[in-house]
């Protein structure tokens, strides 16, 4: 398997990404992250009308930091105008990949029927995909869920309807939204998109070291990881978990402080 993972017209040099994460991926993370050899760090999630309407902490969420290597936005929202606007401005910020949410379980987020609640409504996620492919002339990637719940887990569907409209890649994370973050990631459940599209495919959910990553592109298929909660607090993992991937070697992690006596 490729050392990495290739979306439009960008390399990514490696197969580990880092999940964008509201309280999380912000700036100084992503810095560190990269600092330490992390291929892909996406920001944290971008409400489109809020950025485009200029909200000083939204804007700051997309904010580009100098000498990152590669600069991901993600995106959300449920208006097509809002989202193509969104995805012009992440452009014009320096996106060189431009992400649309369709995976996100919480409630603020889903109550204002965005996130992974679009997965309900398939004809207003394609009009979405569509605005947010059009607003932008670099690559656009979807994440989403299983889908909505165990019976709506129609993310084969939506992964190939966003193949026909000009998606570039896909992520999934292998739980149903009503799922939220309980139970077991349903690695498996994640072939059945990859039988749906030839697009380059993203694992994610419960992905935390060396055997679970491979765990996770076995039996899902994909091309590559992405790590959400397992790179809190973690800013190298991502590059040490690609090493581990790509040599065969146990991960190396750093010694905690507390081991070492300071």
């Amino acid at each position: 398997m490729a050392h990495s993972l290739k979306i439009g017209d960008v390399t990514i040099p490696g197969r580990v990404l880092i999940a964008p994460m509201t309280g999380v991926s912000d700036l100084p993370f992503r810095r560190a992250a990269s600092r330490c050899g992390a291929s892909y760090v996406a920001t944290e999630m971008v409400a489109c009308d809020s950025f485009a309407r200029g909200r000083p902490d939204v804007v700051r969420r997309a904010a580009v930091g100098e000498g990152l290597p590669l600069m991901v936005i993600q995106l959300v929202g449920r208006t097509p105008e809002w989202v193509a606007q969104g995805a012009a401005l992440a452009e014009k910020a320096g996106a060189d990949v431009i992400d649309f949410n369709m995976g996100c379980p919480a409630k603020e987020v889903t109550g204002a029927l965005s996130g992974s609640a679009l997965m309900r409504e398939p004809e207003l996620a394609a009009r979405l995909i569509e605005a947010a492919v059009n607003g932008t002339s670099r690559p656009v990637t979807l994440k989403m869920r299983l889908g909505w719940d165990d019976k709506n887990r129609n993310a084969p569907e939506i992964a190939a309807l966003a193949e026909r409209l000009g998606v570039k890649a896909i992520t999934v994370h292998g739980r149903t939204r009503q799922q939220f973050y309980g139970g077991q990631a349903d690695w498996r459940a994640v072939a059945q998109v990859r039988q749906a599209t030839s697009l380059p495919l993203i694992v994610n959910g419960d992905i935390i070291d060396a055997a679970s990553a491979r765990a996770a592109l076995e039996q899902s298929g994909a091309d590559a990881v992405m790590m959400g909660r397992g790179a809190y607090g973690r800013p190298w993992i991502a590059a040490a978990l690609d090493h581990a991937l790509y040599t065969g070697d146990t991960l190396q992690e750093p010694v905690p402080a507390s081991r070492l006596g300071i």
